[in-house]
């Protein structure tokens, strides 16, 4: 059943949901698909349409899951980097971590 170029396999679908922190009833809630639909494919006891896997699959994307296609390497989930995120460049900043508030030079010790 593919989906694209891929299949969504029930350990991407629980680790997806693991990444953002779902559950069953929230997954269920965002596709539109009975929880009990859901609990049993990710144990291995149903094989969805190819609708419900793509129902599935088109919810975890939105909440920010990206699906990692067989690629060698084996298939996967990760988190996607929002559009917005950008690294910081700006070097006129400082930035101070609380650890390094502490002063724990020696007396005399200047700079």
């Amino acid at each position: 059943m593919p989906i694209d170029d891929f299949s969504l396999s029930a350990s991407q679908c629980r680790a997806a949901r693991a990444l953002i922190a779902w559950s069953e009833d929230d997954l269920s809630s965002a596709a539109k698909i009975p929880k009990a639909t859901i609990a049993r494919f990710e144990a291995g006891k149903l094989s969805p349409d190819e609708q419900t896997l793509r129902d599935l699959k088109e919810s975890l994307e939105a909440a920010g899951v990206l699906f990692i296609p067989e690629n060698g390497g084996g298939a996967g989930v990760r988190l996607a980097r929002p559009a917005s995120a950008s690294i910081d460049t700006d070097e006129t900043q400082t930035v101070q971590y609380e650890e390094h508030l502490k002063n724990d030079a020696p007396p005399g010790a200047g700079g």
